[in-house]
């Protein structure tokens, strides 16, 4: 399963990396993160103990449906599908649908980190 790049940045750096990208002056690199977070404690709310657990629920017995998850789990199918859309969102859980049928997808099982601006290092064209 593949790792996902998390980056840590202020909401300040994150605006001016977005705004140099969208004007053309900086392209992203492959390896650099895609998902993006103003600090640990917000990464920290997406990615707690019960999410973990969840994630690790998904990839370890691989939930044919939203329903069998929350059997498995024993929460709230309302409650598991706001908690799976923004683990979603954030490209930690992929939502396959098929005949009406939600299936729950671990993306990855490994997280890298990377703190601060590094991207103003790279090859930005002015």
């Amino acid at each position: 399963m593949k790792i996902i790049k998390i980056g840590i940045m202020s909401q300040k750096e994150i605006r001016e990396r977005t705004l140099a990208i969208a004007s053309g002056k900086y392209k992203p690199k492959p390896d650099e993160p895609k998902i993006w977070f103003t600090s640990i404690r917000s990464l920290a709310e997406v990615l707690s103990d019960s999410n973990q657990a969840l994630l690790k629920v998904i990839t370890e017995r691989k939930p044919a449906s939203i329903r069998e998850l929350a059997e498995m789990t024993g929460r709230q199918s309302s409650n598991l599908s706001r908690t799976l859309r923004t683990l979603s969102s954030y490209g930690f859980v992929k939502l396959e649908k098929a005949n009406k049928i939600v299936c729950p997808i671990a993306n990855a099982t490994r997280l890298n980190v990377i703190f601060g601006e590094h991207w103003k290092n790279h090859s930005v064209s002015r």
